[in-house]
C-alpha cells in the first residue's frame, strides 16, 4: 500500500477562460478620464486654496452666517496651528490642512504645497490646467454616453436589473469577507458604483463646474437658481470631488483584493480571467 500516493490526492485548481471583457473604447477612456480627473483634482486643490471657505447659498462674506466648511490658520499659545472646521466643529490639523511646510518654512496655507498643482501658489496656471481637464473629461464623457447608449452597453453591462438587487445582499456579505468571483459580468455593487459615478458624479461636477463660472450665467442662467446658487453650486462640486476620492480609494482596494494582475490586465489589454465552469462556493 503507497501511503504516501494515498495522501496526496489533491487536484490543483484549474484556471478559468480568458473572457474579452472591455473594449478599446471603454479602456482608453479609462486611463483618459484617469488623468484628467488627477490634474483636475490637484488644480482644483490650488483653486480652492484662494478661498478656502464653502457656504450654502447665493451669498458669502462677513454679514453671512452660511459656512459650512473651512480650512485656515490661527495664532495660539502654542504658535500658529492649523483648523478645519466643519459644520461649525473644529480640528486640529497642523502640519497638514491650515499650516503646513517644511520644518522652520511653514506657512497659511489651506492644502499643503505636495498635494496642489502648480505647488507654489498661482490661480492663473491652475485654473487654465483644471478647465483643460475639465473640458477634455466633459466632451469625452458625453460622446461616452451616446455611444454607450446606442452599442446598449449601458443596458447590458451597467444598468442593474431587479435580480441585481436580490443578489446586492449576498454581494454585501461576499465582498466584506473579501470573497470575489470572477465573471464576465459586473455584480451588483459594482454597476451601482460605477453608475453612480459616471451618471450622477461626473455629470453633477461637469454642471456645478459651470454654474460657478460667470461666463456661463448669460448662456444658462438657470442653474444658479436649480442648485441654490452659486456657492451652493461650490459646495456641491467640493463634496462630489470628496466623493470620488473616496471611489477611487476603494477601487484601488478592491483591485488589489481581488487580484491586481487579472485587473490590470482587463484594463490594459481587455481580456480577464474568469472563474473555472461549474466552481462552487464551499
Amino acid at each position: 500500500m503507497d501511503i504516501a500516493a494515498d495522501a496526496d490526492t489533491t487536484v490543483p485548481p484549474t484556471k478559468g477562460p480568458l473572457v474579452y471583457r472591455q473594449s478599446l473604447w471603454t479602456r482608453a477612456t479609462h486611463w483618459l478620464w484617469a488623468a484628467c480627473l488627477f490634474f483636475m483634482l490637484l488644480s482644483g486643490l490650488q483653486i480652492f486654496n484662494a478661498r478656502p471657505q464653502l457656504y450654502i447659498g447665493k451669498q458669502s462674506g462677513f454679514g453671512f452666517d452660511n459656512t459650512v466648511f473651512q480650512i485656515g490658520a490661527e495664532d495660539t499659545d502654542n504658535g500658529p496651528r492649523g483648523f478645519t472646521e466643519i459644520l461649525g466643529h473644529r480640528f486640529d490639523t497642523t502640519g497638514v490642512l491650515g499650516w503646513s511646510g517644511p520644518p522652520g518654512g511653514e506657512t497659511a496655507r489651506a492644502f499643503p504645497s505636495w498635494a496642489t498643482i502648480p505647488s507654489y501658489y498661482d490661480l492663473g496656471t491652475a485654473r487654465v490646467v483644471h478647465f483643460f481637464f475639465a473640458w477634455i473629461l466633459s466632451a469625452t464623457l458625453l460622446v461616452w454616453l451616446a455611444a454607450s447608449l446606442l452599442n446598449g452597453h449601458v443596458r447590458r453591462d451597467l444598468w442593474p436589473r431587479l435580480r441585481d438587487f436580490r443578489q446586492l445582499p449576498r454581494d454585501v456579505a461576499d465582498h466584506a469577507r473579501l470573497r470575489f468571483h470572477h465573471a464576465r459580468a459586473y455584480n451588483t455593487l459594482q454597476k451601482l458604483a460605477y453608475a453612480g459615478v459616471l451618471f450622477v458624479l461626473l455629470p453633477l461636477m461637469i454642471i456645478t463646474g459651470l454654474a460657478m463660472s460667470p461666463s456661463m450665467d448669460a448662456v444658462l442662467p438657470f442653474l444658479n437658481e436649480v442648485l441654490g446658487g452659486r456657492q451652493t453650486a461650490r459646495t456641491i462640486h467640493f463634496t462630489v470631488m470628496t466623493l470620488l476620492v473616496l471611489f477611487f480609494i476603494v477601487h484601488m482596494v478592491m483591485v488589489l483584493a481581488a487580484g491586481p494582475i487579472n485587473e490590470l490586465r482587463s484594463i490594459i489589454t481587455g481580456w480577464y480571467r474568469t472563474d473555472p465552469p461549474g466552481r462552487e462556493d464551499a
